[in-house]
């Protein structure tokens, strides 16, 4: 690729694409970062808490089947931007969760339905509403990535921009606890959720589909469009209805179930990571407020790594001869082995803190590569008409995994916690989120042992 001939514009929607990301991921932390104070503010169990990052995973994994649906139906320019300023206002409105809790509570009073918590009420109902807007992130930025990249690049395009997740974990851990701290709690939610629409302002100014992109040069484009499933990015409106896939039918294909069942398997390691490492921070070590900022800073930094070094990994591959999507299924396996070392944690633990944040550290890192990958399979073997579809299928999948997971960690908590040793609920955990990428990668094996792109939709 001779990168002065073909221009590269498509890297300014890359970059687009990464800082919308971040912005996506500085939402959804802020409050497993203020988790201890509102737990101590409002009297949460460990059960309480689950409950509502439960919200919020089921939420987001429901949204998730439609999210893809609807990016698909109004294109990627307006379904990103609806996305955004549904996910900004949800976060903005956790400042008013108290009192919007405390109006449902009494609503549902009337009803005959009482005993509940407003606080937790309130959260809920915040959270859900951030998870419908967030849901449209990937499926519109996984889309970007198949308009503007050719295959070959794709996987560490995406790569880029879910390196986004990584900064907004490290960003969230410096200003979170610190706005919180010196403004209370509120401002915290209004102050990251405005954030959103500021990118807002530069996605009109700087995106359209690449047909239509003027600041585009015709070599580029070309290179854009040299797959062939790229020909064609504009299609008319009676072209868009004949391209409709159904659902049903997308889950005909073994190549559908491979994607959503190492989403499932996966997806929810990374959410509990997100969610509950503050809480093991100040359960086992007694770490809070802003003593956390540097040790979770460091961690998620750790995963910028993964994200980018993952997405160019399979070009290894790729380069020797492989077919895109057999070469990231021998990158997947390298990837799935790191998170093993999440096993030492609890047993070397007592040594220092430090010692559990790096090997975590590497288990997280070993995620995004292997998100930047298992994403990048789906544009590897379906049309680009169905990609956000398709994403939308294994996000919901992911988000009931993410369910799964936070409320059995919740359980194990609470459980612990009255026997005197919350540590062992976090030392099963840990054991499962070692293994959970080695049993995923070879299910997906075992339903598409080899490159077989979809050529009958």
């Amino acid at each position: 690729m001779n990168e002065v001939k073909t221009g590269n514009y498509r890297w300014t929607i890359c970059a687009l694409l990464f800082f919308a990301t971040t912005v996506n991921y500085l939402d959804r932390q802020v409050l497993s970062l203020l988790h201890t104070t509102l737990e101590a503010e409002f009297g949460w169990s460990n059960t309480d808490y689950a409950n509502i990052t439960a919200s919020f995973q089921f939420v987001y994994a429901l949204s998730m089947l439609f999210a893809g649906r609807i990016v698909d139906k109004l294109g990627t320019k307006w379904g990103y931007a609806v996305a955004i300023i549904v996910w900004s206002l949800g976060a903005i409105l956790h400042a008013k969760a108290i009192p919007l809790g405390q109006g449902m509570v009494s609503m549902l009073g009337i009803a005959g339905i009482t005993g509940l918590s407003f606080s937790v009420v309130g959260f809920i109902i915040s959270r859900a509403v951030l998870a419908i807007g967030e849901a449209g992130n990937f499926p519109a930025a996984i889309k970007a990535t198949a308009e503007y990249f050719p295959k070959k690049e794709r996987s560490f395009a995406t790569g880029i921009f879910n390196s986004g997740a990584n900064v907004g974990a490290i960003l969230a851990p410096l200003t979170v606890p610190w706005i919180a701290h010196r403004y209370g709690w509120e401002a915290a939610f209004v102050v990251i959720g405005a954030v959103g629409f500021l990118w807002l302002i530069f996605w009109f100014i700087f995106y359209e589909i690449p047909e239509r992109q003027k600041r585009l040069s015709k070599n580029e484009l070309a290179y854009i469009l040299t797959d062939p499933d790229q020909h064609g990015i504009v299609p008319t409106s009676s072209e868009r209805e004949a391209k409709k896939v159904s659902w049903v039918k997308l889950l005909g294909y073994k190549q559908t179930w491979a994607f959503a069942i190492g989403k499932f398997l996966t997806d929810g390691v990374w959410w509990f990571f997100l969610f509950w490492l503050p809480s093991y921070l100040k359960v086992q070590y007694g770490m809070d407020n802003t003593a956390i900022m540097i040790p979770l800073a460091v961690l998620y930094s750790m995963t910028m790594f993964g994200s980018v070094g993952g997405g160019w990994f399979p070009m290894y591959f790729i380069n020797k001869g492989f077919s895109p999507y057999d070469g990231r299924m021998k990158a997947m396996l390298v990837i799935a082995l790191f998170p093993l070392v999440i096993l030492a944690a609890q047993p070397l633990g007592h040594l220092t803190f430090w010692i559990p944040v790096v090997l975590i550290g590497i288990g997280a890192s070993a995620h995004q590569a292997w998100s930047a990958n298992i994403f990048t399979t789906v544009s590897d073997m379906f049309p680009k008409k169905a990609v956000g579809s398709v994403v939308g299928i294994g996000g919901m999948a992911g988000g009931l995994g993410g369910v799964v997971l936070s409320k059995l960690g919740g359980a194990l908590f609470d459980h612990y916690k009255a026997l005197g040793h919350t540590e062992t609920g976090y030392t099963i955990m840990f054991a499962i989120c070692a293994v959970a990428y080695l049993f995923a990668w070879s299910i997906m094996k075992a339903l598409v042992p080899k490159y077989k792109p979809i050529t009958d939709l």
